[in-house]
């Protein structure tokens, strides 16, 4: 862990008491406070004009859990925000505050001067100024409004341009739970042997490779020059072959179709060492969704499915698979082509052997998959789309949304996937007085060729990490670490941990510029 030299000056607000002592004091105290998210030149002279009015600066700023004014807010960790503004030398002391007001801490700490921004008086005085008034009051503090010539919004700078601190927010989350790179590496190797039972809908992606010729001059019909395919095994076989890659013994149950596709997904599952139980459904076609690609552009998807529920006798051959295969974790990959459904889902749930660890994602990009079917699950990893669907919510913002979904699906972990914007995790509190029940993982993709497949590379890795390590932090870095380097390929490749090692060291050089 970095030891930083401004380190010191951050402190609980009982610390603090301990530093400047009681009043009367012989020198005066003067607090701020804020979410200082980025420092701006507003943030600069508020401080610098506050300073000039008295003799220790105490920069109070609100935590993480409290900050929902925005989307993907905070943009920088508590920590760090911390940390940024404890190396200003106009700053002495700074304290995160842990209450949604500063009202307590006011009354504890018992500054002379509170200072406040003019905006705050803008229209009359806000009632929550007024309450913190009457503690400053209670025993004889003052209010101070510094002059509002210059006001700059930490909102308007983020969302104009928002400054690339993956690496620092990285190291933070890590030095706020006593880790370090070498911990992450420790853990790549411990997930070498974890057995798994991978269950779930098959998907062969196609990707046919065109060049467009042209357009018909009396139907809006383009016409294009075939120049080749590939297919890709994936769906909740991907999801398998990932496991596979990252070191664990997988076995994986699905149901296929008798056609040339079955074929193709047994001929890469053996090759990639996965133990494959295939129910063979004669009455329906292996799913394909096939691309058409034309100058990095996709003209057109054509899917080839049958989205009708498994029979009850094809439910009763998956429970017998999953029942009787000794496991270290079980993952439900739910892309809802039939095999999942409100009647199976259940049924399959009395299957898992007992002490396993389990784990599901439930898709939903053209289908109606609900991840809170699997309530009570140890780990869930859905995006923010089918987060929002099974809340019924496309308003509230992440943080709040990812809370509430944690709330209602009752998992011990849910890693929310935010796209292009990382992850935020929530995780239940070992201790009462654990304070980071929730934390974000900023995207740690170098370039994107296609997203496809990324989080099932965060599903694979981040299952194995938290078998290995109960560690969510840990669990959540490989996570995004894997998920980074899928984005650089063409198509769902499954991801393997020399790949993933050598992303951290890249990282690690990168945090230690940083």
């Amino acid at each position: 862990m970095v030891d930083h030299p401004y380190r010191h000056k951050v402190k609980t607000a009982e610390e603090l008491c301990a530093a400047i002592g009681k009043r009367p004091r012989k020198k005066r105290v003067i607090m701020c406070h804020g979410t200082f998210d980025v420092v701006h030149p507003g943030h600069i002279r508020h401080l610098m004009y506050a300073r000039g009015k008295g003799d220790i600066l105490v920069a109070s700023l609100t935590c993480d859990a409290h900050i929902a004014k925005a989307n993907f807010r905070p943009f920088v960790p508590e920590e760090l925000r911390a940390m940024n503004l404890a190396a200003l030398e106009m700053v002495d002391y700074v304290i995160i505050d842990r209450d949604p007001t500063p009202l307590k801490n006011l009354g504890m700490i018992q500054p002379d001067y509170f200072a406040k921004g003019y905006e705050y008086t803008d229209g009359g005085v806000h009632p929550r100024t007024q309450e913190e008034m009457k503690v400053l009051e209670s025993y004889g503090g003052e209010i101070i409004f510094t002059p509002g010539d210059i006001v700059y919004s930490s909102s308007a700078l983020i969302e104009l341009a928002p400054p690339n601190l993956a690496s620092d927010k990285l190291l933070a989350v890590l030095e706020a739970e006593g880790l370090t790179f070498v911990d992450l590496h420790k853990a790549l190797d411990k997930l070498a042997g974890v057995r798994v039972h991978v269950i779930g809908d098959t998907i062969v992606d196609t990707y046919t490779q065109c060049t467009l010729i042209g357009g018909n001059t009396k139907t809006p019909t383009f016409s294009v020059r075939y120049e080749g395919k590939t297919d890709f095994v994936g769906g909740a076989a991907i999801v398998a072959r990932h496991l596979r890659s990252a070191g664990a013994e997988v076995t994986f149950s699905t149901v296929l179709g008798d056609d040339v596709h079955k074929d193709l997904v047994l001929e890469e599952l053996k090759k990639a060492g996965v133990t494959c139980h295939a129910v063979i459904d004669r009455t329906r076609p292996t799913t394909n969704k096939n691309a058409f690609i034309a100058g990095g552009y996709r003209l057109l998807k054509v899917d080839t499915l049958d989205n009708r529920p498994i029979s009850d006798k094809i439910a009763g051959q998956l429970w017998e698979h999953l029942s009787s295969t000794p496991i270290d974790a079980v993952v439900f990959s739910d892309f809802r082509h039939g095999l999942f459904n409100r009647h199976t889902i259940p049924a399959l749930i009395t299957g898992i052997p007992e002490g396993a660890y389990r784990v599901a994602d439930s898709q939903v990009a053209s289908r109606w998959g609900n991840i809170l079917d699997f309530k009570g699950f140890d780990l869930l990893t859905p995006n923010e789309r089918e987060a929002r669907f099974a809340l019924g919510d496309q308003d509230v913002t992440v943080r709040p949304l990812a809370f509430e979904l944690y709330r209602r699906a009752e998992c011990k972990t849910l890693i929310l996937k935010l796209g292009d914007r990382g992850l935020i995790t929530y995780r239940q509190r070992a201790r009462v007085d654990d304070l980071r029940s929730f934390f974000v993982v900023d995207s740690l993709a170098d370039k994107v060729v296609d997203a496809v497949g990324s989080g099932d590379a965060l599903l694979a890795y981040a299952t194995l990490a938290m078998i290995a390590t109960g560690n969510e932090v840990i669990a959540s870095v490989l996570g995004s670490a894997a998920a980074g380097i899928e984005c650089g390929y063409d198509g769902n490749v499954p991801v393997g941990v020399d790949s993933v090692r050598k992303n951290l060291e890249a990282l690690e050089k990168r945090a230690n510029y940083s």
